[in-house]
């Protein structure tokens, strides 16, 4: 790719830029053309979905089936902030930069605590049991007046401690709250074993899911991690292809796309898991 990268801003102006550049990226994939979109729907505040973020940028990572849901099906969308990071003196500057992305993509802004909580480690539940308790007391009392059809948060091994504190924190939540509806399992420092779910997005909502990343500035300028997102996007339809479909199965000839592990529960337990599927971009996205 000769391309020049785009700056790391998510200005309006700037959106042409990021899609060529991922189009490029697609052509070098020798992806399958794309078909036209679905129509986008109006919002429907029935449907509803909470995107538990770990860190600021996690809503962009994993943001491909929510963006979609809001776009083809008119579902609510709100990234529920659990932490602004470990870093005090970076959280004002992260809670910024999280909410220019979440204005990017759509999508409605919910932090947890006056700074996220702290210490959402997998060792917290026992070292500091009354923490934990305020914690999952907090995420309850949203579950319970938000009644969402959707959870996303991550799986239990994503080889992050702040990630393996929030599925541990979310998983309890679900019980106490008694929750009915589907859970969305993400995943980004490790794979899960299993995913049963592979959604494509289009160059256009991959463009958009890079750039709204791009306004995590303070991160990406540590770590160039944005411009790596359709590489890690492309490498799903590769490892997605043969795990939904059997291995040996010849993969989806999409460009992008990212696995979740999706569930029923019904009573704060976990009932099934969904039909696997390979959801592309040319058909309206339903749950």
């Amino acid at each position: 790719m000769t391309d020049t990268f785009p700056a790391a801003c998510c200005a309006p102006t700037d959106a042409a830029s990021w899609h060529h550049w991922v189009g490029r990226f697609a052509e070098l994939l020798q992806a399958a053309p794309e078909g036209a979109a679905p129509p986008t729907r109006p919002r429907d505040a029935k449907r509803q979905c909470l995107v538990f973020a770990p860190h600021p940028d996690d809503e962009c990572i994993v943001g491909a089936l929510p963006l979609r849901l809001q776009q083809e099906s008119g579902w609510q969308v709100t990234v529920v902030a659990v932490t602004l990071g470990s870093q005090r003196e970076r959280r004002e500057a992260r809670r910024a930069e999280l909410g220019t992305a979440c204005a990017h993509l759509g999508f409605e802004l919910l932090i947890l605590g006056d700074e996220g909580l702290e210490r959402v480690r997998p060792d917290t539940a026992d070292a500091e049991p009354a923490l934990w308790r305020s914690h999952l007391d907090r995420v309850v009392q949203l579950l319970t007046r938000v009644r969402p059809t959707l959870v996303l948060a991550p799986h239990g091994a994503d080889a992050n401690a702040t990630h393996i504190g929030v599925h541990q924190l979310i998983v309890q939540a679900l019980a106490q709250a008694r929750y009915a509806g589907l859970l969305a399992q993400t995943e980004f420092w490790a794979p899960q074993p299993a995913p049963n779910f592979m959604v494509q997005t289009s160059i256009a909502d991959t463009a958009r899911l890079v750039q709204a990343l791009a306004c995590h500035v303070g991160e990406v300028a540590r770590s160039p991690y944005h411009l790596r997102l359709p590489a890690w996007m492309a490498d799903n339809v590769r490892r997605g292809g043969e795990l939904i479909a059997g291995a040996g199965s010849e993969p989806p000839r999409y460009a992008f796309a990212t696995l979740y592990g999706l569930s029923r529960w019904a009573d704060g337990a976990r009932q099934k898991d969904l039909t696997p599927m390979f959801c592309d971009s040319a058909t309206a996205l339903e749950l």
